[in-house]
């Protein structure tokens, strides 16, 4: 790291948990991003500003101003723009020490393959199940960490699922494909800061998933009722007749 890098980072430097190897370890991680809304904002901007060396970005919308009302890294001048063009300005703002890479498609198939097997974290922020149940399939078959998160009225959820470690529960141990509801924003409605204290908390799992500290949420679902400000944690077994992660 230069000087201006050992400013720029300094506070987390100081912390005796990341200390200057865990910084070097941020600066030479690769994340993988499936969302440029809601939620992917916080994530992509904390995941930036933290010094994540490079953040592959992947959305295929463009912003409208119904976005606006929660997703940050987007303007009123963004309106009309792919989402994946406003996130590397404001991203590249934020921190032009960060390579973005932008891909303005869903990712599917073989690209999704590709982009998984080179990413060192993979941060689920879709919002449609299609979309998690694919990429929890590729994450278990590759063994890359995902950071799972999900907001809807005043409610979120939020787990981290390691295939890359012994006995960890996949997304398909905690729901099954057939049993899930379709619900989104746009036919229910969302409080704007609900999404970011998620967002919040899927950047605070994937950095400590890549740079090894403390203790993250595998095997753990974390619950947020916005409405009463209430948190519940729920044990997450492995299942072991999970149709993903018990025949990797």
């Amino acid at each position: 790291m230069d000087n201006e890098q050992l400013t720029r980072y300094n506070r987390h430097i100081m912390l005796p948990q990341v200390d200057y190897e865990g910084q070097k370890k941020l600066l030479d991680s690769r994340a993988l991003i499936l969302g440029a809304g809601g939620l992917g904002s916080p994530v992509a901007m904390y995941l930036a500003s933290s010094g994540v060396g490079h953040i592959v970005i992947s959305d295929f919308d463009h912003v409208e101003i119904s976005n606006l009302q929660r997703q940050i890294m987007h303007t009123t001048a963004d309106i009309k723009r792919p989402k994946v063009e406003s996130a590397v300005d404001t991203l590249s703002a934020l921190n032009p020490d960060v390579e973005i890479t932008p891909i303005n498609a869903r990712l599917e198939d073989d690209a999704l393959r590709e982009q998984v097997k080179a990413a060192d974290v993979v941060i689920d922020t879709t919002d449609n199940f299609t979309s998690r149940f694919e990429l929890n399939r590729v994450c278990v078959e590759e063994k890359t960490p995902l950071v799972s998160g999900s907001v809807i009225r005043m409610e979120g959820q939020i787990s981290v699922f390691r295939p890359d470690k012994a006995d960890g529960p996949c997304y398909h141990c905690l729901y099954r494909e057939s049993g899930e509801l379709g619900e989104t924003c746009t036919q229910n409605g969302v409080l704007a800061p609900v999404v970011g204290i998620i967002g919040a908390m899927q950047a605070t799992e994937a950095l400590k998933v890549l740079m090894d500290v403390g203790q993250d949420l595998s095997g753990r679902l974390l619950l947020l009722d916005a409405y009463y400000m209430e948190w519940r944690t729920m044990k997450l077994p492995k299942d072991p007749d999970c149709p993903v992660c018990s025949r990797v």
